[in-house]
């Protein structure tokens, strides 16, 4: 779901860094001027929802960038041109889980090369500034550039300035107009109005893997604030992702997760392998051999299984029973932002999985192991990337995990 979000932001952020690409011809040969001779030619410049402003020639002209947190402006005669690219954290607007994937989104789109890193300017309220000088291209034609990036508790910024020649003086009149960047974050609306526990905190840290991957906050019920925009994001991507789209849908999937999920098929799967002669001291080639010439596996899917035999063989039927619970906890809480389920509901239901789950496994590597090995059976490729998210987050300050996994699980609300 997440992936093929950002795909299609991708595609916008292509075209409109397109729009932007504009040629400066040259330079005169002036003393250097101060911060505030720079913002004495200047006036505040704000994205279409209002949400930042920043500082640009007063004569500057906007243009039209078809997002409403970005801002992009150039001269009449097209040859400077800026833009400030905002990517919000939350919300229907959110197109990036990190600093590094915007990044990587504005690179990528507009063929930056050449970076090289230069002292970062302070830029009011945002943290992790850091700035490059590099090559940019667009329509064929390639043109130097100052590179910004930054994040507020808001969202993560990519700021750039574009020239054919990039000179100190670029980059001193792009540092005065960041010196007046202002951000106005918009108040968000939290209707979920549960205080939170260490229970509920415990039900956050079951889906903490699949919270980041989306770029979401695990201090929060269901990674978001409960309101009109998590409303529809939930309503938008459930129906796409777990073909749910009402209260019936809801229901009927999770009694399937519950009593079924994916570790009824795998475990009959391995034992079909048993049945034909596999057994814990096959080794992995001979398995691999074995179902690409007689099942006409192909190399990955042979892979998939060996792996998810060895598994079995250690660990039992039950082995990625973590993954159908991990994903039920997930979904509680989705169903609640979608409007299928109340708040309470999704509470109750959250607590009685969890009193599940909790006792099957030992501690909070016991249960990721469980989740990580089915995702392994379930995507068909290994988990690495899930897991080293996994041990990042243990090594966060505020590590959903710290909390303790054999705790005592309690309604407190």
């Amino acid at each position: 779901m997440f992936t093929k979000k950002i795909k299609r932001q991708a595609l916008i952020l292509c075209l409109a860094l397109t729009c932007c690409a504009m040629l400066l011809q040259g330079c005169s040969g002036k003393s250097p001027k101060t911060t505030q001779d720079y913002l004495s030619d200047m006036k505040e410049f704000s994205t279409p929802d209002k949400t930042v402003s920043i500082y640009f020639d007063q004569n500057w002209q906007t243009e039209d960038l078809e997002m409403e947190c970005w801002l992009g402006a150039g001269n009449k005669k097209g040859d400077k041109a800026a833009a400030l690219l905002q990517f919000p954290k939350t919300g229907s607007n959110m197109m990036a889980n990190s600093m590094e994937m915007a990044a990587e989104m504005v690179e990528a789109s507009y063929h930056v090369s050449d970076k090289q890193d230069v002292d970062a300017p302070d830029l009011p309220g945002m943290e992790n500034v850091t700035a490059y000088t590099c090559k940019m291209s667009a329509d064929g034609v390639t043109g130097g550039a100052y590179l910004i990036y930054g994040e507020t508790a808001y969202a993560y910024y990519a700021l750039t300035y574009i020239a054919n020649k990039l000179t100190d003086g670029d980059i001193a009149s792009f540092n005065a107009s960041c010196s007046k960047f202002q951000e106005n974050a918009p108040e968000v609306e939290d209707n979920f109005s549960t205080e939170m526990t260490d229970t509920i905190r415990w039900f956050n840290a079951t889906y903490a893997i699949l919270t980041d991957i989306n770029g979401r906050d695990y201090n929060l019920f269901g990674g978001m604030p409960a309101n009109d925009d998590s409303k529809a994001l939930m309503q938008g991507s459930l129906p796409e992702s777990w073909g749910v789209d009402d209260r019936a849908s809801a229901d009927e999937n999770m009694e399937w997760l519950l009593s079924e999920g994916h570790r009824t098929s795998f475990a009959e799967e391995m034992k079909s392998l048993e049945d034909i002669g596999v057994t814990a001291d096959t080794s992995t080639e001979d398995l691999i051999a074995l179902l690409k010439d007689e099942y006409g596996f192909d190399e990955d899917e042979a892979g998939s299984y060996a792996r998810a035999f060895a598994v079995y063989t250690e660990h039992g039927a039950d082995a990625i029973a973590g993954w159908d619970y991990c994903r039920a906890m997930y979904l509680l809480p989705a169903y609640y932002h979608a409007g299928y389920y109340t708040e309470q509901e999704a509470l109750d239901k959250s607590l009685e999985v969890a009193q599940i789950m909790q006792p099957m496994y030992e501690s909070w590597d016991d249960l990721m192991d469980s989740y990580l090995w089915g995702y392994d059976y379930w995507a068909g490729e290994e988990s690495t990337e899930r897991r080293g998210i996994y041990e990042k987050l243990k090594g966060q300050s505020d590590n959903p995990f710290r909390i303790d996994y054999k705790m005592n699980l309690e309604k407190t609300w």
